[in-house]
C-alpha cells in the first residue's frame, strides 16, 4: 500500500481526531494513523470511563442519603460488573461517534503503528501495513501510565489507570499512590461505593499546583468521608501477600517515621510519560525537550511541515487542551498562521464535590509581584447548594488590584466543572470583577457564587456576614 495525502495525523485521540476534521474543512485530504482505539486514553481509558463509574458511584452514595431529602427508601448495593458494562457501553456509543463524524468529514482512518521515514514519509506496520507519503504531519500520540521505581510496584495487585478501567468486581479496599487528579479521582470512585480508601502522596499537598486553599478544603473533605490521606511520603516498597485474599502492604516514609497501609488493589497514580518510542524522532532530529516534543506557538516542531500536540508536548495532560492545538496544527498545515494561547486553560477535578480551576493561583499571582484582591464565596451559603445537600467548599477569584481584570478562578463546589467555562469567556475578553459582579445570574443556581465572589472582590459582598464595604 502507497497512499498520498495532504496531512497525516498519527494518533486519533482527542487531539489527533478534532485535528483531522478541521483540516478536512479546510480543504485538505487527510489521514488518521491509529494503532489502537479511535478516540485515544481520553475517550475509551480515561476521562469518559472514569466519569461514566463516577456518575453511578454518585448516584447510589446520594440513594444511601435519601432519607434528608425526605424519601424513604433501602438501598440493596451495587453491582459493579453492571457499572462497567454502562461504562463500556457509553465509551463505545462515542467511539463509534468519533469513527464517523472523521469518515463524513472525508477523513481516512487507517488501522496500525506509524512510524517516520522523513518530513514527508511514514512507514505504517500492523492492522494495514505500506508506505504513506504526506506533505504535513501532526504527531498526536498521546501518553501512557507511568511506574516509579519501587520494590514490587510490577505485582499483580498493583494496577495503573488503564487496568483499574477493566476490573469487573469493586476492590473491598484500595491504596492510592499519588495524590494528584487522578489518584483523588479513583480515591472518591472508591469512597462513594463505600470502601476503603488510603492516598500516598509524596509532595506536601494534594494536587500539586492546585490553589493551595482549594487543597486544604480538598484534603479535609476527603479525610471527613473517611479516606486516609498521607502527604510529604515516600513510598519504600509494596508487598503482596502469599493469596489474593491476604492484603497488599505499601510501606512509606513520612519525615523518617515508618506507615504502612494495606488493601486489597494499589493503583499507582503517579503521572503519564509521552508515547514517542519507536516513532523516528531522532533520526529526523526533531528536538526534544524535558523527554516531550517541542514546539512552537503554532505547535510546529523544529522540522518544518511537522506539528506535535496533546500529551507529547507536555503544556498540558489535557483532552480540551490537546483538541484546541490540534485545531491550531490543522489552520497552519493547511497554510494558516495561529498561535496557540496557553493562558486560559481550565483544570477540571471529578471529586465529590468538583474542582475547576484556571488562571493564575493566588500564591502563584503573589509570587509573580502581582497586586491581586481575592474574592471568596462559600459553598455554605449559597441557596442552590443546600437544596442539593452541598455545603462544602468555595468559589474564589483572583484580580489584579488595578485593573480589576480577572486573572484566575478556583472553585470547589458542585457542577463547579460546569461553571468553570464562564470564568474562561471572561478571561479570554480580559472582563472585571466589577463586571462579573454586575450581570445577572439566575437564581437559585450554584452559578450565583461567581457573581458573589465577584462582588467580594470588588467589596460589595452581599450574602455573607462580614464583608463588603462602604
Amino acid at each position: 500500500m502507497e497512499k498520498r495525502f495532504d496531512l497525516t495525523i498519527v494518533g486519533g485521540g482527542p487531539g489527533g481526531y478534532v485535528a483531522a476534521i478541521r483540516a478536512s474543512q479546510l480543504g485538505l485530504k487527510v489521514a488518521v494513523v491509529e494503532e489502537g482505539e479511535m478516540g485515544g486514553t481520553c475517550l475509551n481509558r480515561g476521562c469518559i470511563p472514569t466519569k461514566a463509574l463516577l456518575q453511578s458511584a454518585e448516584l447510589y452514595h446520594l440513594m444511601g442519603r435519601s432519607t434528608e431529602f425526605g424519601i424513604t427508601a433501602s438501598v440493596e448495593g451495587f453491582n459493579y460488573a453492571k457499572l462497567s458494562e454502562r461504562k463500556a457501553s457509553i465509551v463505545k456509543r462515542l467511539r463509534l461517534g468519533v469513527e464517523s463524524l472523521v469518515r463524513k468529514a472525508g477523513g481516512t482512518m487507517i488501522s496500525g503503528r506509524a512510524g517516520l521515514l522523513d518530513n514527508h514519509t511514514l512507514t505504517i506496520s500492523g492492522a494495514e501495513s505500506g508506505i504513506i507519503r504526506t506533505s504535513t504531519i501532526i504527531i498526536a500520540t498521546g501518553s501512557r501510565p507511568s511506574r516509579p521505581p519501587i520494590a514490587g510496584i510490577d505485582g499483580a495487585r498493583v494496577l495503573d489507570s488503564n487496568q483499574v478501567l477493566e476490573l469487573h468486581d469493586c476492590p473491598r479496599s484500595v491504596v492510592i499512590i499519588g495524590g494528584g487528579v487522578i489518584g483523588v479521582e479513583f480515591a472518591t470512585l472508591f469512597n462513594l461505593l463505600g470502601k476503603k480508601v488510603a492516598i500516598v502522596e509524596m509532595t506536601g499537598s494534594l494536587v500539586p499546583g492546585l490553589d493551595l486553599e482549594i487543597a486544604g478544603l480538598l484534603r479535609k473533605s476527603l479525610e471527613a468521608r473517611g479516606i486516609e490521606v498521607f502527604t510529604d511520603s515516600r513510598v519504600s516498597e509494596m508487598l503482596s501477600g502469599p493469596s489474593q485474599e491476604s492484603p497488599l502492604t505499601c510501606r512509606f516514609e513520612v519525615g523518617g517515621e515508618k506507615f504502612q497501609v494495606d488493601g486489597d488493589f494499589a493503583i499507582v497514580a503517579t503521572g503519564r510519560r509521552p508515547n514517542i518510542e519507536g516513532l523516528g524522532l531522532e533520526a529526523l532530529g526533531i528536538a526534544l525537550e524535558k523527554g516531550h516534543i517541542k514546539v512552537n506557538g503554532g505547535m510546529e516542531t523544529s522540522i518544518p511541515g511537522i506539528y506535535a500536540i496533546g500529551d507529547v508536548v507536555g503544556t498540558w495532560q489535557l483532552a480540551h487542551a490537546a483538541s484546541a492545538q490540534g485545531m491550531v496544527a490543522a489552520a497552519n498545515a493547511a497554510g494558516g498562521h495561529a498561535i496557540m494561547d496557553n493562558s486560559v486553560i481550565p483544570a477540571c477535578i471529578y471529586s465529590s464535590p468538583e474542582i475547576a480551576t484556571v488562571g493564575l493561583t493566588e500564591k502563584a499571582a503573589r509570587d509573580r509581584g502581582l497586586d491581586v484582591r481575592i474574592g471568596r464565596f462559600p459553598v455554605a451559603a449559597n441557596g442552590k447548594s443546600m437544596i442539593l445537600g452541598e455545603k462544602e467548599g468555595i468559589a474564589k477569584m483572583v484580580t489584579d488590584r488595578s485593573t480589576g481584570e480577572i486573572i484566575g478562578a478556583h472553585i470547589m463546589a458542585p457542577r463547579a466543572t460546569e461553571m468553570i467555562g464562564e470564568i474562561c469567556v471572561a478571561m479570554r475578553l480580559e472582563a472585571t470583577s466589577a463586571e462579573i459582579a454586575d450581570t445577572v445570574h439566575p437564581h437559585p443556581t450554584v452559578s450565583e457564587m461567581l457573581m458573589e465572589a465577584a462582588m467580594d472582590a470588588e467589596g460589595r459582598g452581599l450574602h455573607q456576614p462580614g464583608t463588603g464595604r462602604k
